[in-house]
């Protein structure tokens, strides 16, 4: 593909900017592009289906929402972060899009085999920096100049924040995301070969004035083992599988051999406290129940039925007599 078709970083944040604002519109583009014919790359392996790409989108907005509420509460002001677009496209195309000075952290995701990198825009790390050091949320692009406490503090808060992609996969995997290494210069960075399929998911990131790409570049290789799962069809086997009647009558099985304390409550009564200082053996207290009366018969001091007390082969035994109906019982009926 000539370079001259590919879009830099910064051209592709001002298209996406036209876009939401209205400046520019889909149907522009598209009558633009109506009479052009499109060479297909062959070096350019699709590698997902259109599929696995929403799938990937809906795993990707629920971390945008993760980390709107994550940063929001971090930064001590309103952060707004949402999934701009998913595509697959070489790792060497991915590379030579974005700023040849940016912040870049390559993330190891255990179980899975291979490295995750998320690019994060330096206008938008730089305001998040900004905050954490009581600022206003002024963005100063200085990155060349980065000093160490700088990416100490840049690199605990964005640990914090993507510990948000366990809890957006764990409907997929259970994954442990571990920080690995910072770079600043995508060059430096090989973590794939250069015609290895990446997926990349773009989250624009607003914080006051100040706007923002963060970029996940994930490998084909490693989402590979967990490709299945990302189809509609393992969705619905999953959630047949939560419905199996064998489960239910497993837990069935388990409930019925639990056991609960069980109370027959003759009666009570209320005595002062100079009453009770002044009892001695063989004094008598009387219950507020008649000897006529049934007993009331507790589960876990729950009242549930009425009973008689009596003997079964020489042991004392209560025999159920009716129900206790809770209140609203009888309307639910």
């Amino acid at each position: 593909m000539p370079s001259e078709d590919i879009l830099s970083q910064s051209e592709i944040d001002a298209l996406l900017s036209a876009l939401s604002t209205g400046e520019l519109s889909a149907d522009e583009i598209k009558e633009e592009k109506k009479d052009k014919v499109k060479t297909y790359d062959f070096k350019r392996a699709l590698r997902f289906s259109k599929e696995q790409i929403r799938s990937l989108t809906r795993i990707h907005e629920n971390l945008a929402r993760l980390l709107t509420t994550h940063l929001s509460a971090k930064l001590r002001t309103y952060v707004q972060v949402s999934v701009t677009s998913a595509d697959q496209l070489p790792y060497e195309e991915f590379v030579r899009s974005i700023q040849k000075m940016t912040m870049l952290y390559l993330y190891e995701l255990t179980p899975l085999e291979g490295n995750m990198l998320i690019e994060i825009n330096p206008n938008i790390a730089y305001a998040m920096l900004d905050r954490v050091l009581g600022g206003s949320g002024t963005s100063v692009n200085k990155i060349d100049q980065l000093t160490d406490i700088e990416e100490e503090l840049m690199a605990n808060l964005y640990k914090s924040a993507f510990e948000c992609l366990k809890d957006a996969w764990e409907t997929v995997i259970d994954i442990e995301p571990k920080m690995q290494s910072f770079e600043v210069n995508p060059q430096f960075l090989q973590v794939v070969s250069p015609n290895e399929t990446v997926v990349v998911i773009s989250l624009n990131t607003v914080i006051g004035d100040t706007s923002g790409m963060i970029n996940i570049c994930i490998p084909h290789i490693v989402l590979e083992p967990i490709i299945p799962k990302l189809s509609v069809s393992y969705w619905m086997q999953t959630e047949k599988k939560t419905e199996n009647p064998e489960n239910a009558q497993a837990i069935q099985t388990q409930l019925k051999h639990s056991k609960l304390p069980i109370i027959a409550e003759l009666g009570n009564s209320e005595i002062t406290i100079e009453e009770f200082l002044q009892l001695s053996i063989g004094d008598c207290i009387e219950l507020n129940k008649n000897i006529n009366e049934p007993l009331t018969i507790k589960v876990k001091d729950v009242p549930k039925y009425y009973g008689q007390p009596g003997k079964v082969n020489k042991n004392l035994a209560i025999q159920i007599l009716d129900y206790i109906e809770e209140e609203g019982e009888e309307l639910n009926e």
